[in-house]
């Protein structure tokens, strides 16, 4: 699989580090109760098709990406650099 770094370019997918599901850039408020927390740290979807998902270019530029990819055949439709999802992520699904 290959990412396209909005910096780098097209680049192997071991240059990166996979996080996870980028609804991590969806942080509750400092004072939202337990259950939230515990909701955001703790439950993510697994689902078969079109993700979001959070890496980090740790053998490249070391930007921090969200990849819109289907999680059946790897396809990529979409990369952006994360500081510019992360205003915008609202706990929506894709």
């Amino acid at each position: 699989m290959r990412i396209k770094c909005p910096i780098c370019g097209a680049r192997d997918r071991r240059e990166f580090y996979y996080v996870g599901d980028a609804m991590a850039l969806a942080r509750p408020d400092a004072d939202a109760d337990a259950a939230v927390w515990d909701d955001y740290i703790h439950n993510r979807d697994n689902p078969a098709g079109m993700t979001r998902d959070l890496w980090y270019h740790e053998s490249g530029c070391s930007a921090w990406i969200v990849v819109t990819r289907s999680t059946v055949t790897h396809e990529i439709s979409k990369v952006e650099l994360a500081s510019k999802v992360a205003g915008k992520m609202t706990g929506a699904p894709v």
